[in-house]
């Protein structure tokens, strides 16, 4: 299985933003752009990009969902491999202030010599921070997830549950807060573990924030086979309304894309009349069926 790849849902903007995060992030490309035609959502737009080799997906399918900071991306400058990271951690924190708005102020912190939470001016939520990791490395951007409101308390649970679907998972740091009110002692301050090749964050948050997992960020899961396609779906759907085009909803709420490897490569390799019947199939389906598919692809 290929890596999981965060999905930013766009209501015009994701050419625009994929260009800008590009632009500014390391090691960094578009790989791919098309658009898929006849949806309910009109003519959208679908990026393929790399942020630093991380891979995301964005497409502007209009305003349905907003981004909010329960899914954020860490960012981390590690001075003992990079001996700039002080000055850029500070350089890509003005480029992500510009039209944004600090959640965090940038600054020194317990945890942290220099860290800042930003939401950009497209409203995805970055935390940067200098970090000297010990052991195992991390990557340079990391997913994170808060769990607040109905599903705080519950990042423990869910990072157990979330290594017990994924075959190849490991546990990284755990620190429990120790009776931080409103945080309940015994709940998560920081986690971090791997599904397949792919290292998540995750954190409890009791304070009241208003919002809470959305579609407008959601986490794709490449499949090669029908059985792959089949087991997450059994694994991971609990909200039959959420099914739809490969997408669905777990237990806490977060969304993911159980999706079709094939099928990513017939939108990227296709005629436009190929693209154009894949979508057509696709956009019926709830669970992805890849003999369907390829049928459509193939039709004569």
């Amino acid at each position: 299985m290929e890596n999981l790849i965060p999905h930013l849902w766009f209501d015009t903007q994701a050419k625009e933003a994929s260009a800008f995060y590009t632009s500014i992030f390391p090691n960094s490309k578009i790989t791919h752009s098309s658009v898929l035609h006849n949806t309910p959502s009109g003519d959208c737009d679908i990026v393929s990009f790399e942020l630093a080799e991380q891979p995301f997906m964005a497409i502007s399918a209009g305003p349905l969902f907003k981004f909010n900071p329960s899914i954020s991306f860490f960012v981390n400058f590690d001075p003992s491999t990079n001996k700039n990271a002080l000055e850029d951690l500070d350089t890509l924190w003005q480029k992500l202030s510009e039209g944004g708005k600090p959640l965090m102020p940038i600054g020194k912190y317990p945890f942290s010599e220099l860290y800042g939470w930003i939401q950009d001016k497209y409203g995805v939520s970055w935390q940067l921070i200098l970090t000297n990791p010990e052991g195992e490395p991390r990557p340079f951007i990391v997913p994170s997830l808060m769990f607040t409101e109905a599903v705080s308390g519950k990042a423990e649970e869910a990072s157990n549950f979330y290594m017990s679907v994924f075959k190849n998972s490991q546990r990284g740091t755990l620190a429990h807060y120790g009776g931080m009110k409103p945080d309940k002692e015994g709940t998560v301050m920081f986690t971090d573990f791997k599904l397949e090749n792919q290292w998540l964050a995750a954190m409890d948050s009791a304070h009241k924030h208003g919002f809470n997992f959305n579609e407008a960020i959601s986490l794709i899961v490449p499949c090669d086979t029908q059985e792959e396609i089949d087991y997450f779906w059994e694994k991971l759907s609990v909200v039959p309304e959420a099914e739809q085009c490969g997408w669905l909803k777990d237990v806490y709420g977060l969304s993911w894309q159980i999706t079709s490897t094939l099928m990513n490569e017939m939108i990227q390799n296709g005629t436009p009349e190929q693209i154009d019947r894949v979508t057509k199939a696709f956009l019926a389906m709830k669970k992805f069926n890849i003999a369907k598919l390829k049928e459509a692809y193939e039709e004569k």
